[in-house]
């Protein structure tokens, strides 16, 4: 039984990237998971995402880029404001501009910098460097 299935894959792509694999196969997925390999794939993280099968709670094949360092979510789900995004890139990031936030906005998943640029906040989802 998962009790956080966004921790689940978030882990064994790391793992997957630890052992040196080329991809991964992950279950279950959902609309959020998805969005977030977006973000990892449009940061290079991850090369490819595909739906391997859609069966009741689906599964996908990850493509692995070679590139991740770290990355896993935050509980609990803190709200973050634009004044306090600093103080959490300090806490979950090792270095300034290195990595990103994922977080829950009213315009959709986005990394801590789209945020910015848009002026809004959300709850923190995820880190990845």
């Amino acid at each position: 039984m998962l009790n956080d299935p966004l921790a689940n894959v978030l882990g064994v792509i790391l793992n997957g990237e630890r052992s040196g694999k080329s991809e991964c196969i992950v279950t279950p997925s959902s609309g959020m998971i998805l969005r977030v390999l977006e973000l990892l794939k449009g940061y290079g993280y991850v090369k490819d995402v595909s739906v391997a099968s859609s069966a009741r709670g689906g599964s996908l094949k990850i493509s692995l880029s070679g590139n991740l360092n770290g990355c896993g979510v935050i509980k609990p789900r803190y709200s973050v404001g634009l004044v306090d995004f600093e103080k959490f890139e300090k806490r979950y990031l090792p270095a300034k501009n290195m990595g990103f936030l994922i977080i829950s906005t009213p315009l959709g998943l986005m990394t801590h910098i789209d945020a910015m640029s848009k002026k809004t906040g959300g709850r923190l989802i995820a880190y990845c460097y």
